[in-house]
């Protein structure tokens, strides 16, 4: 396949397990002192006992015209949610929204309050044995939970780590809902500035594809609600940012180098699953530099020098609806994308929210979750999928700067080496040469086997594509290939993809 472009949904063999690198096990940090790092706990103020919040019942929305179902497949689904209406974000009391001055950890008796906005963050992708289901786009009908819900720590010597991650993050994550005609849904988003720059997916303010110009809307953690516009998505990485008008005083994320991480970190989800708002949830990594494949909602149109073969011709793990202005009902391309996987629950509804560290830094912007039904809303198993922070600042950067963002062009087409007669290693295996690219112009030949690339394995084609796409365009790597049972090694500088 050329790792130019998005794949073709041929015959896609689920990569394997991978971590980049050596996981080397770190002793824990020293927890800060409680009077640092996180909004500091309020004893509970003498007078009259308040209840405890009462959730109202799920109710059932007016049906919504449905969106035609993608095509089935194994893997993973995308967790975005239902439409919820406009005005059912939800507000509690919280001690202080100021976030602190650095990343310091949280000690017990923290936090008093949580504000949560009804946020939400996405997922779909696949892992061998999982079954993909639809999109996790509302066809029908859909329910949310309406009312505000007040959360207080009643016992403030009780409170632990997460309850301090909880209280930074939710100011920082935002409900977006996005609307077209009578169709329409809600995702979450990420707050990049106080001036109202958001990070969220482009899945969400495309409705998975079905249009490129949806009527948006975000509410924030403290209820607010504001109109946005796209300020430019990235269908290669399923990134986008909005700018919401009028804004001020928004709380951004602190964000964390994705590089930085190990197999084992702690690791937080903050979104409103299945329209419960609020809901925060926690795991660990389980793994990095895991590659997958998920239908891209708005891939560019293949050319002859862009078209990527992977030499298989199984269905791709799920498929996004795109296509000419957003109206195709039927994806034709898919993309792979290197992410961060995590235990952390994420279900239906959570698309574009935040997966942060134990110091309530980004650490990456959830994205996929692997199904092991065929039920469109089935729900978290244990593996989700989130772009690693690094990818989300240098895409959000271009497209704030620029409109757009640049991804690396290697200039060859790939096919698992595993697939190859007679071999005996993993990797991707050079089956073409495009004339001119960077691969040609730094010797690589047909027959070569790519091993790694900036030092993270490469086991099959779709690794190599979704760490070249992770790069940007021009940028400089390391390759590593076995040519004719000798290891060897090469720097390149990429092309960028058209």
């Amino acid at each position: 396949m050329t790792e130019n472009q998005g794949e073709r949904p041929e015959d896609r063999t689920p990569e394997e397990p991978q971590v980049g690198g050596e996981a080397v096990w770190q002793p824990p940090r020293p927890t800060t002192p409680a009077s640092e790092g996180y909004p500091q706990p309020v004893p509970p103020a003498a007078g009259p006992a308040v209840a405890a919040p009462q959730t109202p019942a799920p109710q059932a929305q007016t049906p919504q015209t449905s969106i035609p179902p993608r095509p089935q497949a194994p893997y993973g689904q995308y967790a975005f949610g239902p439409a919820v209406p406009t005005g059912t974000q939800q507000t509690v009391p919280f001690a202080d929204s100021t976030p602190p001055a650095g990343r310091q950890k949280v000690g017990a008796g923290k936090v008093v309050g949580i504000m949560v906005a009804a946020a939400i963050v996405g997922g779909a992708a696949g892992l061998g044995g999982a079954y993909a289901g639809a999109s996790l786009f509302s066809t029908s009908s859909s329910t949310t939970v309406a009312g505000p819900s007040t959360v207080t720590v009643n016992d403030t010597d009780a409170v632990n780590q997460t309850t301090g991650i909880a209280a930074k993050v939710v100011p920082s994550v935002v409900t977006i809902s996005a609307s077209n005609g009578s169709t329409g849904g809600t995702g979450s988003g990420v707050v990049l500035s106080e001036d109202g720059y958001v990070v969220t997916n482009t899945h969400v303010v495309t409705l998975d594809g079905a249009t490129a110009d949806a009527t948006i809307t975000v509410s924030t953690s403290d209820g607010r609600v504001f109109d946005a516009e796209i300020v430019g998505t990235d269908p290669i990485y399923d990134l986008a940012v909005i700018k919401l008008t009028d804004a001020e005083g928004l709380t951004p994320i602190d964000f964390a180098s994705s590089a930085d991480l190990n197999v084992g970190d702690t690791t937080v989800a903050v979104g409103a699953p299945l329209g419960l708002s609020n809901t925060v949830t926690t795991g660990i990594v389980s793994a990095l530099n895991r590659s997958i494949q998920i239908a891209s909602s708005a891939a560019p149109e293949t050319t002859e020098d862009d078209t990527q073969d992977d030499g298989n011709d199984r269905t791709p793990p799920f498929y996004f609806d795109f296509g000419d202005e957003g109206q195709q009902t039927t994806a034709t391309e898919t993309i792979s994308i290197a992410v961060i996987q995590t235990d952390a629950a994420i279900n239906p509804g959570n698309s574009g929210g935040a997966l942060v560290d134990d110091e309530g830094a980004l650490i990456g912007i959830n994205v996929a979750i692997a199904s092991a039904g065929s039920s469109a809303e089935a729900g978290s198993i244990g593996v989700g999928f989130s772009i690693p922070s690094d990818v989300v600042q240098r895409v959000t950067d271009e497209i704030i700067a620029d409109g757009t963002a640049t991804h690396g062009l290697l200039g060859a087409s790939v096919t698992p080496a595993a697939s190859v007669e007679g071999a005996t290693i993993s990797g991707a295996y050079l089956a073409d040469i495009s004339a001119g690219g960077a691969a040609e112009g730094v010797g690589l030949q047909v027959g070569d086997i790519v091993t790694a690339f900036n030092g993270v394995p490469i086991t099959d084609a779709t690794d190599l594509t979704a760490q070249v796409r992770a790069a940007a365009g021009g940028s400089d790597a390391t390759i590593t290939f076995v040519r004719d049972g000798e290891t060897r090694t090469v720097d390149v500088t990429l092309g960028e993809l058209g």
